[in-house]
């Protein structure tokens, strides 16, 4: 988003594949793998959780993209052996490793 664009506000969820969410937000019968593309024609957003437990491979983010709409929009969450490492207990151990992870993150 450039700096002149004004922000837009997204409603998402957490993740798409979410056990509890069968039948009572992906109707009844969606195959799995028809989840995201089902989420994201009814929302604008959605965290990707996966980001957080593993590193993702760029074939991985390309088919999500493939499999959504264009101004759709995912949250990465950022691996936590990497916010580990930068903070802990709340308090940032290492500020220009913070610094340079957000940027990172935020650049994609």
């Amino acid at each position: 988003m450039s700096r002149d664009a004004k922000p837009a506000i997204r409603i998402g969820i957490g993740g798409w594949t979410f056990e509890p969410w069968r039948r009572v937000f992906h109707p009844e019968g969606l195959v799995q793998k028809r989840e995201l593309d089902y989420a994201s024609g009814k929302l604008t957003s959605i965290e990707a959780n996966g980001t957080f437990c593993r590193s993702q491979k760029p074939e991985t983010f390309a088919k999500w993209h493939d499999e959504t709409p264009a101004d759709f929009v995912f949250a990465l969450k950022g691996p936590r052996n990497v916010f580990r490492y930068v903070i802990s207990g709340h308090k940032v151990r290492n500020p220009a490793a913070a610094m340079a992870l957000i940027e990172r993150l935020r650049s994609g």
